[in-house]
């Protein structure tokens, strides 16, 4: 799939599907290919779009700058270069937060916001485990071990009730070919380390639904619905049996409550 040239990347991206434009802004660690469990869901009635952020994939250079923020406009050039003025927008994790700061940049671009196990607050203890999983991928036989100490924080309960799940997901990442760097983790948890939110909830005027996971260890569920409380008109919803990868966790629920939700603002309807 085709490449846009920034100023200062090279920005891979995917699309599938036809009908009303879907934007799918992938978390920390994660890509474009984060969202598989995902697209032949939604492909069926939507044109989705997935981006590699900075620091991801097969977007280059790895080391080029990068904040929440500037992934966000990098988004953003990627919808003009498509022609697209007006989406459906759907985040997950940090993804949620490059939500967010389109929602404040372009507020009329936005049809309707999904933001997916995602919170504007600052947890010290996501912090925590990402550099733990840095120093572990850092260490000897450190590309099998981080995988291994990341999939308890990522995954619900029931995932690990059959071994062979970790091994399947472990042999599955270790095959990718575009799997993110040691380097370029380092550069892009920086990044999150130092996000400074442009764009606070009670600014966010488009149709936004927020859906948390019941077993989410690194987004609580009580922060995140509080700090959401303040966008006008949101909804909130849990997913049961789900862990932070919730999309991977519960495909066919979390696609349900996208597609509900696309449905119930279609952009015909809006200006």
């Amino acid at each position: 799939m085709p490449d846009l040239p920034l100023d200062d990347i090279s920005l891979h991206y995917e699309t599938d599907g036809d009908g009303p434009p879907l934007l799918l802004l992938a978390g920390m660690l994660s890509d474009s290919a984060s969202w598989g469990p995902l697209v032949s869901l939604l492909a069926k009635d939507h044109h989705v779009i997935r981006p590699d952020n900075r620091t991801t994939g097969r977007t280059t250079p790895w080391d080029a700058p990068v904040s929440v923020e500037q992934m966000a406009q990098d988004a953003l050039a990627l919808l003009d270069h498509l022609q697209i003025d007006k989406t459906h927008v759907t985040g997950h994790s940090m993804g949620g937060l490059m939500a967010m700061e389109i929602a404040g940049l372009a507020p009329d671009r936005i049809a309707s916001l999904t933001i997916l196990a995602s919170a504007p607050v600052r947890i010290p203890r996501t912090i925590a485990v990402f550099d733990m999983i840095h120093e572990v991928r850092a260490a000897p036989e450190g590309e099998t071990l981080w995988l291994k100490a990341l999939y308890p924080w990522v995954f619900r309960p029931d995932f690990f009730a059959d071994p062979q799940n970790t091994e399947i997901a472990l042999q599955a990442a270790l095959a990718y070919p575009h799997a993110q760097s040691l380097q370029a983790m380092a550069h892009q948890i920086e990044a999150l380390k130092t996000f400074k939110p442009q764009t606070r909830p009670a600014d966010i005027p488009c149709p936004t639904q927020i859906v948390f996971a019941e077993h989410d260890l690194l987004i609580p569920e009580a922060e995140g619905r509080a700090a959401f409380s303040a966008i006008p008109n949101v909804t909130q919803h849990v997913i049961e049996d789900a862990g932070h990868s919730i999309h991977w966790d519960a495909p066919q629920p979390v696609a349900n409550r996208i597609r509900a939700f696309t449905d119930a603002h279609p952009l015909s309807s809006l200006g």
